[in-house]
């Protein structure tokens, strides 16, 4: 089954975050032994924020082990329904935020999501698989 991989698990392994960095690297392993790793332009440019060129962020994230997918029109729809949800219930941001993007992408494509931060991922896409450190110590 192919995960897709959330920008904080990528930053753990490539800042080797000492309280992070091992669980992020195991679960990367484990979705490349499973079925590939999938990362989005939102993700993509969340990680790029920490580096001068994109060779650099290539060389990190090479192609040929984040296998890189545009995030679906009907993903797009859906992150703004789940955006809408969040306003309607008091949310204050007034764009649609990263995340809604990139657990749509995972909804709409039947994929895992890897991340440490499931609070909305959970609430506004319940059907995504979630590994968190919660679910997969």
């Amino acid at each position: 089954m192919t995960t897709l991989i959330d920008t904080n698990v990528l930053v753990d392994v490539a800042v080797r975050d000492p309280a992070w960095s091992d669980w992020s690297r195991r679960w990367l392993a484990q979705a490349a032994m499973v079925g590939g790793m999938v990362i989005n332009p939102i993700v993509y440019s969340e990680f790029c924020f920490r580096y001068e060129t994109i060779d650099e962020v290539d060389r990190v994230l090479p192609g040929d082990t984040f296998q890189r997918e545009d995030i679906p029109w009907p993903a797009a729809f859906l992150a703004a329904r789940a955006f809408r949800i969040y306003r309607g219930a008091g949310g204050r941001k007034a764009r649609v935020l990263p995340d809604f993007l990139i657990g749509a992408h995972a909804a709409i494509r039947g994929y895992r999501l890897l991340t440490r931060d499931p609070a909305g991922y959970r609430r506004y896409f319940p059907t995504v698989d979630l590994i968190t450190p919660e679910t997969h110590p």
